[in-house]
Formats: structure tokens, sequence, C-alpha cells
């Protein structure tokens, strides 16, 4: 499939998702975006070269040389228009550009006047940023660097990829303990609505006891592929211990998330496992809504008590807590 068939302008949804997939937004900087934003900025000689992500109503900068700011109104943004193509957006002059003379950062005291925009395409089809040079002064871009800064952008991406898969728990491709965690200290730090599902396979120690670890693992493999299956593309799933794991819904009270987490628990009892003879699994559930005053640490253990009392009072049941 061609990236031109797989690009998807449309689906601000699910650009949004594939964004937040990243877990990069409102993230530190780091030394490898650091590194290629300075070199394109030479290569370049322009004064600023940034990478932005488009969020859905700011755009946030991962990285950038030559200026300081961190994040703006989208629709004062240049890469809002770059995200819209697969092609690079090139500005001579903004101040003769309808689309950006009264742009603050042309019309201010920024006087931005070029720009050189590449998008930042995901493996999926979705541009979730832009890498970008810009200058004050007027500019012609020619083809050649056009398709320099295209590459450069391909350099941006498979860092992002790269980035996501040293988050990943090797064995079940759910994240590793430490960045589900990092994702709900995140919603703390929002001040989000979210809930929390802390899951426990039952008597996991007698399956790999009775049919060896190889077979174990197979089966968390196919517990998480279930999970996988029961939520949305925005919620997170963390292998956070050996056969435990947590669900991370954004935006969703405790209703929601506990008719989710009975459908999690109905899915995977009807599931059969071949490599346990075609025996079925069960799970316990605990459910809690985030809230206002708590730390991340006192959630997850408030969810950790609620799953805890579904083990204590039979398992293969959901527990929310109070």
């Amino acid at each position: 499939m061609s990236e031109t068939s797989r690009f998807k302008p449309d689906d601000e949804p699910g650009r949004l998702a594939a964004l937040r997939r990243y877990g990069v937004l409102d993230s530190d900087s780091e030394k490898e975006f650091d590194d290629i934003v300075a070199l394109v900025k030479s290569v370049f000689a322009m004064p600023y070269a940034a990478v932005n992500l488009i969020d859905t109503d700011r755009q946030w900068t991962k990285a950038s040389a030559g200026i300081n700011l961190r994040q703006c109104v989208r629709d004062d943004s240049f890469c809002t228009y770059t995200v819209r193509s697969l092609d690079p957006l090139s500005i001579e002059n903004a101040s003769r550009d309808p689309r950006f003379i009264n742009n603050p950062f042309v019309a201010g005291d920024a006087h931005i006047r070029c720009y050189l925009g590449a998008p930042l395409t995901t493996p999926d089809g979705y541009n979730i940023g832009a890498l970008c040079v810009f200058g004050t002064e007027p500019r012609v871009f020619t083809e050649p660097e056009k398709v320099v800064l295209m590459n450069f952008a391909k350099v941006v991406v498979s860092q992002l990829e790269l980035r996501q898969a040293a988050s990943r728990d090797v064995l079940t491709g759910a994240l590793t303990r430490r960045s589900f965690e990092d994702r709900v200290a995140q919603i703390v730090k929002d001040n989000l609505v979210g809930s929390l599902i802390l899951l426990d396979i039952d008597h996991f120690k007698s399956i790999n006891d009775t049919f060896g670890h190889p077979a174990g693992d197979q089966a968390l493999q196919e517990v998480v592929s279930c999970i996988v299956k029961c939520v949305q593309g925005t919620d997170s799933i963390g292998r956070v211990g050996g056969e435990e794991f947590g669900v991370l819904l954004p935006h969703a009270a405790s209703t929601a998330a506990t008719i989710l987490a009975e459908r999690i628990c109905t899915a995977v009892m009807q599931e059969t496992h071949a490599a346990l003879e075609h025996r079925r699994l069960t799970v316990s559930l605990g459910v809690a809504q985030r809230h206002d005053a708590e730390t991340s640490e006192d959630w997850i253990k408030r969810t950790d008590k609620a799953l805890y009392e579904a083990k204590r009072s039979g398992r293969n049941k959901v527990v929310k807590a109070g």
C-alpha cells in the first residue's frame, strides 16, 4: 500500500489518537530530537527549526533550535496547514500570503516571513505534526531542499517509533509499568476526569506450573489481544506485573469504566487457549475513577484495593472502588 493510499486527512479523531499513542505530548526534552532540529537548522542555514505536534487546539513543540516557544494556539500555527497534506508546505513571504498576513507571528514582533514544513506522517497514515524551518527574511525553497526536509521528517517519525517501542513490554506489546504509570500521572497533572482498571489473571501460577512458561507466555499475549479488542484507541493498556495489567481510560467516569471492565471479564472468560489444551482463563478486576485531591500513587493504590477485593471475594468479577 502506498503512502498516499494510507493517508487519512479527514479523520481528525484518528489523527489525535495516533498522536496520543506516542505518549510524547508535554514530555521532557530528549537529545535525539534536539540533535535533529539543530542539524536541520544548520543544513538549511535558517535561524529557527522545530518539531511541532498538532494537538486538538494547540501546537506543542517537542524540540526547537533558535526559539524557546513551547506551545501556541493551533489556529496561529503554520504547521496546522502542513498536516493537511503529504507534501511539504513552502511559504516564501508570509506577509504576502492571505493565509498568514494577519497571523500574530507574521504581523507581530516575531516577524516570520519564510517557512518550510514537512509533515510527520505515521506508518498508519496520520500527519501528527511537522518538522519545519522558518526565518525573518523572504526565501524561495528549492525542490531539492523540500526533499531533504521530507527525509529528515521521516527520521523524526522513526525516532518516535523507536521511542514508543522502548516503552512497550516485549512479550505482550502493552506499555511497560513505568510508561503506563507515567500516563496515569499525566491525567492527574492535567486534572482530567479519568478511570483506571487493574486486572489480574486468576490462578496464573498454576497455569505456568501445569503447562510451562512458554504456554503461559502465549496465554498472556492472548489475554492482552482480548483486552485490545474491548478498548478504544485513546485508552492505554499496561503490563504492571507478571500477570497483572492496567487499562487507563482518559475522560471516562466510573460507570463507563465498570461497563468496560465487565466486558473485558466476559470476553476473557469466553476465549479458549490452544496452548492450555483449550482451557479458559478468568480475570479479576478493580475499577476506580480519579478523585480530584489524590495523587497518581493513591489512585493506583485505591484501584489495587478494589482488585484485591475482587480476588478475595471469589475472583472472575469486577469490583468498583468507593
